[in-house]
């Protein structure tokens, strides 16, 4: 009798080749799923032992700061609320707040934001308090389908109980605003919202904030401050193939709504090692730091919505955590940043056209100085800035497309929006001169890739 002649059975070359071939498929997927299993999660660089919230004995690290422990459920959750910068995503430009309807441009589709107000139709009003919980912690509507993570619960996930329902009381607090939100428009598999119920079994820790006994109680209101509540990893952290944080590359920088979110780990070339703390808490507080720039874009707006209201002992709180962070590089960008240029408009770098000198000079030279140090305020001030120290000159051609809006301690201090004076060529073009002028590298930026960046940032519905 012959041997069975099955899938694998004794067939000859071809059947060695499929079993081969199916064998190398399944190692491969086991050894994918076993490194996506072994992500570490966000606190696991810290090491030694964590301990719930109630057996910690060195403080509430969770809540609001001590200034805020007698008040008002509405007003602690109006605190959270910031801290954990819910109005900048829940509000599209030039609409009601927590409304909904900000866009969020993703490489396989478009998100809206949902309207948080608490209206019962098209808001949560009819959320209860476990609905609400469930869906900041797990990323599940009340109708039980599941939220995509640019509503980033995989860092709200360690937010306690308490502080998600303050901020509720806070949310339910605010009149109520009729606005249904637009269908989100994502292109297969991604519209399938099944899916995200695998990937946040697989990347959300769904847990609580633990204390860590050996750290001090500034260190852990940072952690909780940082980790849980302005989800910083989410915009600093980079992503893995399937979109999650990627941990091994804990705040090493990355690309996120056409912006570049920099490198914030302890790294002291291009990290912020080297920041001393009133550089981080200046930066933090205000927008600026002198010597490293001004921020834009949406850490500008998470400054002007979340930090910035913060209390001091949080910002200090939030440098000390930062410290801890162990260092990664970013090889693309320069160790060292480049001093203030030439005050002389005959002295500079030679690009390969003379078109954006030419638009710099007519419409930057005013409020920048040929030199990189503004004859304004500091906040103009390019010289050491880490944008123009960055050869992908994706900020900088940000910048110029939608301008910069910031309270500074002066008061209102604005650059105009230029994306509707200038091509896409002409913004790179500029870009290029300043990066090329200012910075320790050129940069090559065009006016294709300014175009995908005007894609990327996110509009209303």
């Amino acid at each position: 009798m012959s041997a069975p002649r099955g899938w694998f059975g004794r067939r000859g070359p071809a059947s060695r080749i499929a079993l081969g071939l199916l064998t190398l498929v399944v190692v491969i997927a086991a050894g994918a799923f076993a490194w996506y299993a072994t992500t570490p999660k966000a606190m696991d660089f810290a090491g030694g032992n964590s301990v719930p919230v109630a057996e910690y004995r060195g403080g509430d690290s969770t809540g609001v700061p001590a200034s805020l422990k007698n008040a008002s459920l509405v007003k602690r959750g109006e605190y959270l609320a910031r801290a954990a910068d819910c109005k900048v995503c829940h509000t599209a430009p030039g609409k009601q707040p927590y409304a909904g309807g900000f866009a969020f441009q993703l490489p396989f589709g478009t998100v809206y934001s949902p309207n948080i107000t608490p209206d019962k139709e098209t808001g949560i009003g009819s959320y209860t308090g476990a609905q609400f919980l469930a869906a900041v912690h797990r990323g599940i509507r009340r109708d039980g389908a599941r939220l995509y993570p640019a509503m980033p619960f995989a860092s709200y996930t360690y937010m306690t109980d308490a502080d998600a329902l303050a901020i509720r009381a806070y949310l339910f607090s605010l009149a109520p605003v009729r606005h249904a939100v637009k269908a989100d428009a994502l292109s297969f598999p991604f519209n399938q919202r099944w899916l995200i119920g695998i990937w946040s079994w697989m990347f959300n820790a769904n847990q609580r904030f633990q204390p860590h006994p050996d750290r001090s109680p500034q260190w852990n209101r940072g952690a909780y401050i940082v980790e849980a509540l302005a989800h910083c990893g989410e915009c600093h952290t980079p992503r893995n193939l399937a979109f999650a944080s990627n941990n091994r590359r804990k705040f090493a920088g990355a690309v996120t709504a056409g912006w570049r979110a920099y490198n914030i780990s302890s790294d002291g070339s291009t990290g912020v090692g080297a920041w001393s703390d009133r550089d981080l808490l200046a930066y933090m507080a205000t927008g600026h730091a002198t010597g490293h720039g001004t921020a834009s874009g949406p850490m500008g707006e998470a400054v002007g919505a979340s930090f910035s209201a913060m209390a001091p002992e949080d910002i200090r709180s939030v440098v000390a955590y930062l410290r801890s962070i162990p260092a990664q590089s970013s090889p693309d960008l320069p160790a060292t940043l480049a001093r203030p240029a030439s005050p002389s408009h005959r002295i500079g770098p030679r690009v390969a056209t003379s078109l954006g000198k030419q638009i710099y000079e007519g419409a930057c030279v005013t409020c920048h100085g040929w030199s990189g140090v503004s004859p304004i305020i500091p906040f103009a001030t390019l010289t050491g800035a880490r944008a123009v120290n960055d050869p992908s000159a994706i900020n900088v051609a940000q910048v110029i497309v939608g301008g910069v809006r910031r309270t500074t301690p002066q008061g209102l201090s604005r650059m105009p929006p230029f994306g509707h004076a200038y091509s896409d060529s002409e913004i790179a073009a500029v870009a290029n001169y300043v990066v090329a002028r200012f910075g320790s590298k050129p940069s090559t930026i065009a006016g294709k890739d300014v175009a995908e960046l005007r894609k990327q940032v996110a509009q209303t519905e």
